[in-house]
C-alpha cells in the first residue's frame, strides 16, 4: 500500500455535544470514592475531601462552553506526520520580524496550558514588550493527547516526536526557529539536531532547567517573554 500522506494543514473547531457534558457530568458523579484515610496528612495521597470538593467541582462548576470559546478564538488545525494527525495552534504575530516558537506542553498537560502565552508573545506592544520581543507561536498537541491522533504501535517517543515538530514548522514555512517546553516538552528540546529528514532548523531552546543556545539571540528572547509574562511556570 502507498504512503497516502499529504502536506495539508486543515482548520480545525470542536464543539462537545450536551449529550457528552451530560454523560461526563453523569460519570463523574457516580464515581466511587475511597474511604476517608486514616492520617490528617497528604502521607495516604489525596485527602477525601479533596477528591469529593474536585468532583463537585468538575460535575456543578466548570464552564467548558467558556473554554470552548477561548480554545476555537484561536486559529486550530490539524495535519498529517508520520500517519499520525497532529492538532496545533497557530498564531501568527502582526510584527514582520516575529521569530517563530514551538512550545511543547508538559506531561501531563494539553494546549490549554499555554492559552494565556499567545497574547503577550504574538503581540508584545500591547503588553508592556516591544516588536523585538515579537513571536509567531505553534502549540501542537502531543500524539495521544488532546485532539492529536493516538499512536497504533510504539516509537513516538521524545525523538519522534521532535522530529515530528521539526517537519512541523517547515511544513508552516519556518525553517529557523525556537523551541520552548517543560518537563516532556522540555525533552524534545534535547533531542539530537539531525534526524532522517535533514538538519533541525531549531534557533535556540529554553526549558525548565536548561538552556541550549545555538542561538543566544533566541533564548534572550525567550527570557525576556518570560518576564513579561508574569509566569516562570507557564513559560518553562
Amino acid at each position: 500500500m502507498g504512503n497516502t500522506e499529504t502536506d495539508e494543514i486543515r482548520p480545525f473547531t470542536y464543539h462537545a455535544s450536551e449529550a457528552e457534558l451530560d454523560d461526563l457530568r453523569r460519570r463523574i458523579r457516580s464515581a466511587r470514592l475511597p474511604e476517608k484515610e486514616t492520617v490528617s496528612d497528604f502521607s495516604q495521597g489525596a485527602p477525601l475531601a479533596t477528591i469529593q470538593k474536585l468532583a463537585r467541582y468538575w460535575a456543578t462548576e466548570y464552564d467548558w462552553r467558556k473554554l470552548e470559546a477561548r480554545l476555537n478564538a484561536v486559529p486550530n488545525f490539524t495535519t498529517e506526520i508520520d500517519g499520525l494527525d497532529i492538532h496545533f495552534i497557530h498564531a501568527r504575530s502582526k510584527h514582520e520580524d516575529a521569530l517563530p516558537l514551538i512550545v511543547s506542553h508538559g506531561w501531563p498537560g494539553s494546549i490549554i496550558e499555554q492559552l494565556k502565552l499567545i497574547g503577550p508573545l504574538t503581540d508584545p506592544t500591547a503588553h508592556g514588550g516591544t516588536e523585538a520581543d515579537a513571536f509567531h507561536v505553534v502549540i501542537p498537541s502531543m500524539p495521544g493527547y488532546g485532539f492529536s491522533g493516538k499512536p497504533d504501535n510504539t516509537g513516538w517517543g521524545p525523538e519522534h516526536i521532535a522530529r515530528a515538530w521539526d517537519i512541523l514548522m517547515k511544513r508552516l514555512g519556518y525553517t529557523r526557529y525556537a523551541a520552548q517546553g517543560r518537563r516532556l516538552g522540555r525533552r524534545l528540546g534535547r533531542r539530537p539536531r539531525r534526524g532522517p529528514h535533514g538538519r533541525t532548523g531549531t534557533a535556540g531552546i529554553a526549558g525548565h532547567s536548561h538552556q541550549h543556545a545555538p542561538c543566544r539571540a533566541a533564548c534572550d528572547r525567550l527570557r525576556r517573554a518570560r518576564r513579561r509574562t508574569g509566569s516562570r511556570r507557564a513559560l518553562n
